[in-house]
């Protein structure tokens, strides 16, 4: 196996995570929805933009900086909110929050994490945000909120696209749970990963850390998968929204919007940033690639309401892309579980290195400097798509 010096790009992670991850939490982490249409578009969509090269202008002194809803960070990337995370890798929220410490970029814990806040808040830098999924018991969401604040939080990013669960057919397959059954098959899995076993062994962690021990009724993870399945609420509104920001009091951000309506609701909400998102393919199958959504909606509200985008995101030049099209910041999440899976802290580190450098040199060719002076005229027009 190559050492990291000898790791160039996201893909040599990916290829080396398949072959150290448990493959339901692999198949978790690098799946969509039904056909995976919208998965596999939020990517390609953003391949088929072409830059315009431009050449014999000083590039010395370039700068990647940025900042999102109002924080500096070394570059306009945060780490997603990614359920299951310490599932790729032993306390793997924990790790990834160190990594991204270090870096100088913000990361997202998720509800449906592994390690809890309040043991990620150990690690975590000030870019240290969480994410909020929506249930049914609202006792229990007040009390995540309030766990979250005091923890240091600095942003609360709630995900709107996920009232309900979509078809997700590997998942289905792999009987996804965690810790994983004793079944034959998955014991075979375990076997030829030894590495991640040995991990998995030197810690507690194993269970969804948010929840466990905290709500009422749960007492095994048979029920916790029940209450889970149960709990993400049909019924949020944009009603909801309000009620969590006034609860919060600080900083929020709301994921999922792919259309200019809901977009308009988001700036009615409050929210200080919105995400243009389609939950990495995950949910509505058949709806158009993140990048493709992007344009309309900063056209609509950019000037409201800090417009952020993950979806397909493997590369600095796919960092510069939405920038280019008016994201003011993005998010990776598959692409640090791939370095999370593949050489834990490490490999996120590496992540994160490899986007910095990509979006640096790309940023050059195209004759520019600063974020701040980078705009449409470096894509070639006809080739980014339009929902």
């Amino acid at each position: 196996m190559p050492p990291l010096s000898k790791i160039t790009c996201v893909e040599d992670l990916r290829l080396l995570a398949k072959r150290r991850v448990p493959r339901m939490f692999y198949d978790y982490a690098d799946s969509g929805s039904w056909s995976e249409g919208t998965y596999h578009a939020n990517q390609s969509d953003l391949q088929r933009i072409l830059l315009r090269q431009r050449v014999a202008v000083n590039m010395e002194g370039r700068s990647t900086a940025a900042a999102m809803i109002g924080q500096p960070q070394t570059m306009p990337v945060a780490l997603a909110p990614t359920g299951l995370t310490g599932m790729q890798h032993a306390d793997g929220e924990i790790l990834a929050a160190r990594a991204a410490k270090a870096f100088g970029v913000p990361f997202t814990l998720s509800t449906m994490s592994i390690c809890s806040i309040e043991d990620v808040a150990k690690h975590a830098g000030p870019g240290f945000w969480f994410q909020l999924y929506v249930m049914r018991d609202r006792d229990f969401i007040e009390r995540l909120i309030d766990r979250a604040k005091a923890a240091g939080c600095g942003a609360l990013m709630i995900t709107l696209d996920l009232q309900i669960l979509g078809q997700r057919h590997k998942d289905i397959k792999n009987g996804l749970s965690t810790p994983p059954k004793p079944t034959l098959a998955n014991l075979i899995n375990l076997a030829t990963k030894p590495r991640w076993c040995l991990n998995m062994l030197g810690t507690p962690r194993r269970r969804f850390g948010n929840i466990h021990g905290h709500v009422k009724g749960v007492t095994d993870m048979g029920d916790l998968s029940a209450w889970t399945a149960a709990q993400f609420d049909p019924r949020l509104s944009w009603d909801d929204v309000q009620w969590i920001k006034r609860r919060w009091g600080g900083k929020i951000i709301v994921k999922g919007i792919m259309e200019p309506e809901d977009a308009r609701l988001a700036v009615e909400s409050g929210a200080d940033a919105l995400i243009v998102s389609n939950h990495g393919g995950r949910q509505l199958d058949g709806a158009p690639s993140a990048i493709a959504a992007l344009p309309a909606i900063v056209d609509a509200v950019g000037a409201q309401i800090e417009v952020h985008m993950d979806g397909g995101i493997r590369s600095g030049q796919d960092v510069l892309k939405a920038w280019a099209l008016g994201a003011r910041g993005t998010y990776i999440g598959r692409a640090f579980l791939y370095g999370l899976g593949a050489s834990g802290e490490a490999g996120v580190t590496k992540v994160l290195e490899i986007i910095r450098n990509e979006l640096d040199l790309t940023m050059a060719f195209c004759g520019h400097t600063r974020l701040d002076t980078v705009g449409r005229d470096i894509l070639r027009a006809q080739t980014y798509p339009t929902a």
